[in-house]
């Protein structure tokens, strides 16, 4: 069985965020579960995403999960891009895809210049008080905090500007118990005119990973929380990782747009069948 790891909304190798793929047979689906988990787990990145082809003539192309070293989650953005460009670079699949998964169905679009874009669903934003124990885990008092809905179930947290986003040492074990999910901090960017208009990081201990370099789904909370306040559907979100990636967003009601490139840096083989 074939194993790729493949940097996400990165155009070089080793920026972005690394996602493992595999692209499994028709005719089994998918393998046990506990098989699944292992797997990601012996991969160690912050998601492993695993894939296989859907019968012609459904609402989908491919059936699509994602796990990360501890848990399966409901939504991700750079395994996602990493699945649909190990799809088109290996000549599975072109143009358009569809992808049946725990959160709906997604799309994804190569384009000529070798970049690809996902249709997600739109996050809800709400505004929540701020959280007893956020700003000490952070190190930085938080502007105003959202609540980012049951799929993608993050905090938005606002700080004052973009040095604090990125100076942050966060305490990830405090971190841990305050949302579902993980913790999206975020600011507008200082300097608009170095090609990107907000900037986040992204913290997930409570599902084994402290930091994540570049977190698609986020975005799909930071494009509406971004539009609303910048006055444009159309935006570049610079994810402050050590390895940084952009996220180019465009909202479209109650769906997102998140386009990006990706690069394939290891292509192997797994020796435990499952």
């Amino acid at each position: 069985m074939r194993i790729r790891i493949v940097d996400a909304f990165a155009d070089r190798p080793f920026t972005g965020n690394p996602a493992g793929v595999l692209l499994l047979d028709s005719s089994t689906g998918f393998p046990d579960d506990d098989w699944l988990q292992r797997v990601a787990a012996e991969v160690n990145l912050s998601e492993t995403a695993y894939a296989h082809p859907l019968p012609p003539g459904g609402d989908a192309d491919w059936a699509l999960r994602w796990f990360t070293p501890a848990a399966e989650v409901d939504l991700c953005g750079h395994a996602t891009l990493a699945t649909a460009h190990v799809l088109r670079s290996t000549g599975h699949a072109s143009g358009a895809l569809r992808f049946a998964t725990r959160s709906g169905i997604l799309g994804a679009l190569a384009h000529e210049d070798g970049s690809l874009t996902l249709d997600f669903p739109t996050s809800s934003l709400t505004p929540v008080p701020v959280p007893d124990g956020l700003a000490s885990a952070l190190g930085a008092e938080p502007v105003a905090v959202h609540d980012t809905s049951e799929r993608v179930g993050d905090l938005l947290v606002e700080l004052a500007d973009e040095p604090a986003v990125r100076a942050l040492t966060p305490d990830h074990a405090a971190l841990a118990g305050l949302s579902r999910r993980g913790i999206i901090v975020t600011a507008a960017a200082q300097d608009p005119g170095r090609g990107y208009d907000f900037v986040s990081r992204g913290f997930f201990p409570g599902v084994g990973i402290d930091e994540d370099p570049v977190t698609g789904s986020a975005h799909t909370a930071l494009a509406p929380f971004w539009s609303a306040r910048l006055g444009r559907a159309e935006l570049t979100g610079l994810q402050a990782s050590a390895r940084t990636g952009l996220v180019h967003t465009s909202l479209r009601g109650d769906r997102t747009l998140l386009t990006g490139r990706a690069v394939t840096v290891i292509d192997g083989e797994l020796l435990s069948a499952p």
